[in-house]
């Protein structure tokens, strides 16, 4: 069981949030995949921001979120928009 908070971005807000969306680990957010626990996480809270979205990706890809490629950044912008926009 490999815990949340050793992956890049995951502080104790976020963590929490994954908890609460039933991710636990970082094997369980590798099955899971980003958009699907940033989905779950915005249906809990509807206040999470694109920034949380990077976050993810990052620690999906075990990066720190700044130094995500452009080109994921467009794909992450336009997943956003689409969520929030339903």
């Amino acid at each position: 069981m490999n815990s949340l908070s050793k992956l890049p971005n995951i502080g104790k807000v976020l963590e929490k949030k994954l908890i609460e969306v039933d991710i636990k680990t970082s094997d369980e957010l590798q099955k899971v995949g980003v958009k699907e626990a940033f989905i779950r996480i915005y249906k809990i809270d509807t206040s999470v921001c694109i920034r949380m979205l990077y976050g993810l990706q990052g620690a999906f890809e075990g990066i720190k979120d700044t130094a995500l490629s452009s080109d994921t950044k467009e794909d992450l912008k336009t997943f956003y928009r689409k969520i929030i926009t339903n």
